[in-house]
């Protein structure tokens, strides 16, 4: 059988002419790290400003009319007919047993004042999916288009306010989980959102792929700007303690269990009517059987995905992201283990290669979130 050829981002030449170390990922090629190394990658996006691509990631327009928010809530458990022109919203996609299909940004855009508008940030592995889920459940109540033709980047890191001030007032006018249309003279209209999955302070920028590379090579002009691979994306959002999809979310994963009850809306816990609703509000008055928690082995072993995790010599659970903090510095894990083991302080044993590794349960995140949330204009 023919392999199906891997796909390149619009900065792909750019990640070679940097150094990249080049991987298969999500059905692309994708830089794991330049030649500084992840640690260092990891530290200098919490110091300065990292760029990342994650243009392999899908972005996704619904266009709809006047119930838009209410047929769109049918498929999540978030407050979307509440979500203002301008606010962004972090929800799942449920199945009917309240299975998380994928987790997304939804955003409307602050121009969304007529004809009703979402735009989505879907996972890069099931974009194809979750477009063809969308158009099926919809169901002609909305047009559902992949805008294949953009490109996005996050600039993340204490300093990239201070960056992206030099191209436009995003900074000034947007706090965490705002969005806005921002021209800027060279690369046209940018999407901008005050997003991102570094527990840092940051921005997604969405914009024509013919424009993405000059925008990047226009900010590595700055000397706090490095171009970050997909190693230090991951042990940032480990430290910040965000689930991956495909690690410790999926479609048996409900958002009790995963510790994202926030996601779900108050109006949404009453009144229900999304997928999965009758299992999670039992969830929600009965607790769940298991519960996502973070975990720091006592010595300096790395407990990776997929390591069982016990207490008195029966198994408990099992690690569904586990590598090194370099903030820390030391080695972290997230997992799922059975309620009764979850509280903080609990003491839990890791079976690493045969080998049991004393270990703890840990509040998240591992490190602190610094997220914006004030602006100076409002939207």
């Amino acid at each position: 059988m023919k392999e199906t050829p891997l796909k390149q981002t619009p900065l792909f030449n750019l990640h070679r002419e940097l150094g990249a170390t080049i991987v298969p990922f999500a059905a692309y090629q994708m830089p794991v790290h330049y030649p500084l190394g992840i640690l260092s990658e990891h530290r200098h996006t919490r110091t300065a400003a990292g760029l990342f691509d994650v243009s392999h990631m899908g972005t996704v327009r619904i266009d709809g009319d006047a119930d838009l928010y209410e047929h769109f809530e049918k498929l999540v458990p978030g407050d979307i007919q509440g979500l203002l022109p301008g606010q962004v919203r972090y929800s799942l996609l449920l199945n009917d047993r309240g299975g998380i299909i994928d987790d997304l940004m939804v955003m409307r855009p602050a121009s969304d004042t007529g004809q009703r508008q979402l735009l989505l940030i879907v996972n890069a592995a099931g974009k194809q999916r979750d477009v063809e889920h969308l158009r099926s459940k919809l169901n002609g109540n909305a047009a559902v288009e992949w805008l294949q033709q953009r490109a996005l980047l996050a600039l993340q890191g204490p300093k990239s306010a201070y960056i992206l001030s030099h191209y436009c007032d995003a900074p000034d006018r947007l706090k965490f989980m705002q969005c806005g249309e921002f021209a800027v003279d060279g690369f046209g209209d940018l999407f901008i959102s005050r997003t991102g999955y570094t527990g840092e302070d940051g921005f997604e920028v969405s914009l024509e792929a013919n424009q993405a590379e000059a925008f990047a090579r226009s900010l590595l002009g700055f000397p706090d700007v490095l171009m970050i691979g997909l190693g230090a994306r991951d042990s940032l959002r480990l430290e910040a303690g965000l689930p991956l999809y495909g690690h410790d979310l999926d479609e048996t994963t409900t958002p009790v269990d995963a510790g994202l009850v926030w996601v779900i809306g108050k109006r949404r816990r009453e009144q229900g009517g999304f997928p999965g609703f009758s299992i999670i509000r039992h969830e929600l008055v009965e607790g769940p059987a298991r519960k996502r928690v973070g975990i720091k082995p006592n010595d300096k072993t790395i407990a990776r995905e997929g390591t069982e995790i016990q207490s008195g010599g029966r198994a408990i659970g099992a690690v569904t992201s586990g590598g090194f903090g370099p903030s820390l510095p030391g080695p972290i894990a997230m997992g799922y283990v059975e309620t009764a083991f979850a509280k903080p302080g609990t003491e839990v044993d890791l079976i690493v290669r045969g080998k049991s590794v004393a270990g703890q349960v840990v509040s998240l995140p591992f490190v602190a979130h610094k997220y914006v949330r004030y602006s100076v204009f409002s939207i």
